[in-house]
Formats: structure tokens, C-alpha cells, sequence
């Protein structure tokens, strides 16, 4: 097993990438890493730019801070990206996607070595009421598939660390989006070009 993990996180501006990566290293922190970080890259600050965020955990303290160039874990909360970063260009063999859609890997045209995770988290924060002047948050329900689909962090420590982020319904919403979309998580096993591109 890795003594290091390394995650990327792809989102646009206002979805709540940075948010996410913020309360996952946190989880980690709880489930027994001792070295956490999270630096986000904004090609351009504005709502719904892309954004991206580097994130790390490791047994050991974090003594690296640059870009992660070949992620364990790829984390996409818009499949709408997929048609504009290669999201899964540098994801090691055996690695893991992470992904915020309705449809699954055949239909989006994904073929790789690597699992996929997929999870309607818009629907799950839809149906939680995280909605905020119009805008659907999925920075908690995000982490749903990444419990669900990885060992990395338990859903109790993401839950624990939720709780220090959020109170009262703010926090009772969070949670609920988070539970939905990890009982709404499919996870598909894939081996290299098993699966046909998008027709």
C-alpha cells in the first residue's frame, strides 16, 4: 500500500472544488494521515471557470506542494469538463475516476485502465435543498462516491469533518446530500479499452 495518495479535483468556479478537497483533507486527518494539503489552481477567477485543486494525504508529514502530475484519484464534479480537460491523461494504472453525472463511463466515451465511480451528486444536494441564490452546491455530496468507492476515508470521519465546516440545517442538508449520493454511487471495474468511445 502507498504511504501517499494524491488527488486531483476538477470543478468550475462556484461549485465548491476548493471546498471538497478542504473538508476530504480533513477526513483524512480524522481517519489517521498525519500529512494533509490541498492547493487549488484557477485558470481564470471567476464563476464557473475551470478549477482545479492538488491535494495529497500521506502517513507521513506532506513535504511536497506542487501540482499533482499523476493522481491515484481524479475527481470530476461536472461531466461537462470531459469535453474540455483529459481528465484522465495522467491517472495511474488502476487508478480511480470519480465522477458527478447521470450517465455512465459508455456513455460519456471513458476507456481506460482504471475504475469509475459514478453519482448523481447535482440531483442528491437538488433534493437535500443545497441550493443558494439559484446554484446547486455538490461540494459534500461529491464526497459520496469518494467514500463509496475508495478505502481511503470512512464516510463517518467525511460526516465528522462536515460538522465542523456546518451547523444547524446547513449541516443537517450537507449530511443528507452526502448520504444520498453515496447510496446512489455505481461503481464500474474497467481494463484497458473495454469500453467502446462515445458513438
Amino acid at each position: 500500500m502507498s504511504l501517499t495518495y494524491e488527488i486531483i479535483w476538477h470543478g468550475r468556479g462556484g461549485q465548491g472544488a476548493v471546498t471538497a478537497a478542504k473538508i476530504f483533507t480533513a477526513a483524512a486527518y480524522y481517519q489517521g494521515f498525519r500529512g494533509v494539503s490541498a492547493k487549488p489552481t484557477y485558470f481564470s477567477e471567476r464563476r464557473g471557470a475551470p478549477v482545479s485543486v492538488h491535494t495529497r494525504v500521506s502517513v507521513d508529514p506532506i513535504r511536497t506542494f506542487s501540482n499533482v502530475m499523476a493522481p491515484d484519484i481524479c475527481v470530476v464534479l461536472d461531466d461537462n469538463l470531459l469535453e474540455m480537460v483529459n481528465v484522465t491523461a495522467n491517472l495511474k494504472p488502476n487508478g480511480l475516476l470519480v465522477l458527478n453525472s447521470a450517465l455512465d463511463p459508455k456513455q460519456l466515451g471513458i476507456v481506460g485502465g482504471f475504475s469509475v465511480a459514478v453519482a448523481d451528486a447535482f440531483h442528491s444536494s437538488e433534493e437535500a435543498g443545497l441550493i443558494v441564490e439559484g446554484n446547486v452546491l455538490i461540494s459534500t455530496s461529491i464526497l459520496g462516491p469518494v467514500a463509496a468507492a475508495s478505502e481511503l476515508v470512512s464516510l463517518d470521519n467525511i460526516r465528522a469533518a462536515i460538522g465542523k465546516s456546518f451547523k444547524g440545517k446547513a449541516l443537517e442538508r450537507n449530511l443528507k446530500a452526502l448520504d444520498l449520493a453515496y447510496k446512489g454511487t455505481r461503481i464500474f471495474r474497467q481494463e484497458p479499452a473495454a469500453l467502446s468511445a462515445r458513438a
